[in-house]
């Protein structure tokens, strides 16, 4: 530590120096006594410091861009402008990367389903499921829309448990992942296992208190058909 401490100011005062040779000029003396290596070092430094700065702001304005095209679909949408928020959208999907492109794949998804495409929404959601890249987050969201559509739609029991057991598994959606779990086991005429969940539900230290309180009603309401 020392050492690097030392290094570091033997370093400034080397800089120093050598910005005290420029001001004065004496272009000369500074090859005669650091060489070529030295100048082009700082060079490379300098040309550095400044292909850092305009990366940065290049990244700054590309974002502001798509935080931008990203607001305008969304404002599309909520107005009922279904194309021209889709096109953004996609545009934003297949140009973007990272959070932009995940999130407009799901108001992708978001606008078929308010136009009642569900088959469409359905393939883009499980597009995105199997995206590697995609953020986790966005995939549990994912995986819990594409359950409750196969749901609502009577699904083989296997397809939609598949989504929702690994959510239950390991994800901050566990619980809400569970009480759809309930829901298909109470399609399926599964009470007692159905009960199991909401049991679950109920006593989990992460719920919400609206989540515990619908899970407690439904424990309520089962234990009497039961």
């Amino acid at each position: 530590m020392k050492n690097k401490l030392q290094n570091k100011i033997e370093e400034d005062a080397l800089l120093r120096e050598v910005v005290e040779d420029v001001k004065n000029e004496q272009l000369q003396q500074i090859w005669n006594k650091y060489g070529l290596f030295i100048i082009i070092g700082i060079a490379l430094i300098l040309t550095a410091t400044v292909s850092f700065e305009s990366f940065r702001n290049w990244q700054a304005r590309k974002s502001q861009e798509l935080s931008n095209a990203y607001s305008i679909a969304l404002s599309l949408q909520n107005q009922g402008r279904w194309d021209e928020s889709l096109e953004i959208y996609n545009a934003l999907a297949e140009k973007a990367s990272g959070i932009y492109a995940d999130i407009a794949k799901m108001q992708i998804a978001n606008v078929y389903l308010e136009q009642n495409r569900k088959d469409d929404a359905a393939v883009v959601l499980q597009a995105l499921i199997d995206d590697k890249d995609a953020l986790p987050q966005i995939k549990e969201i994912a995986a819990l829309k594409l359950a409750s559509y196969k749901l609502d739609n009577n699904a083989p029991a296997d397809e939609v448990s598949g989504l929702l057991t690994p959510l239950i598994q390991d994800s901050e959606s566990a619980d809400i992942a569970r009480e759809l779990l309930a829901m298909l086991y109470i399609r399926e005429k599964n009470m007692d296992q159905a009960q199991a969940e909401y049991q679950k539900i109920a006593s989990s230290a992460t719920a919400s208190d609206s989540l515990k309180a619908r899970a407690l009603d439904m424990i309520n309401l089962l234990s009497e058909i039961n």
